[in-house]
């Protein structure tokens, strides 16, 4: 395996956990409207509770990948 073919896969795996991070922050916004309108946690919806999870879910879809970026380019230099 030469370098060229040992990049590309470092690559293909950085952007694999990067575009998992965002889902997953995506999924954690998409369960905090889930609690704020649906009976998940009680009936009626939890409006206070699911508008918490929903912010920490959109922080971590926009800030991780940021700070994911920020460490590998640490890792480069």
């Amino acid at each position: 395996m030469d370098d060229a073919d040992k990049d590309e896969a470092l690559w293909r795996r950085r952007f694999a956990i990067f575009m998992l991070v965002r889902l997953m922050g995506l999924a954690i916004f998409l369960l905090g409207v889930a609690i704020a309108y649906a009976d998940v946690l009680r009936p009626g919806g939890w409006p206070q509770i699911g508008a918490i999870v929903a912010l920490l879910g959109a922080m971590d879809a926009i800030f991780a990948p940021r700070l994911l970026k920020k460490i590998w380019g640490r890792e480069q230099e």
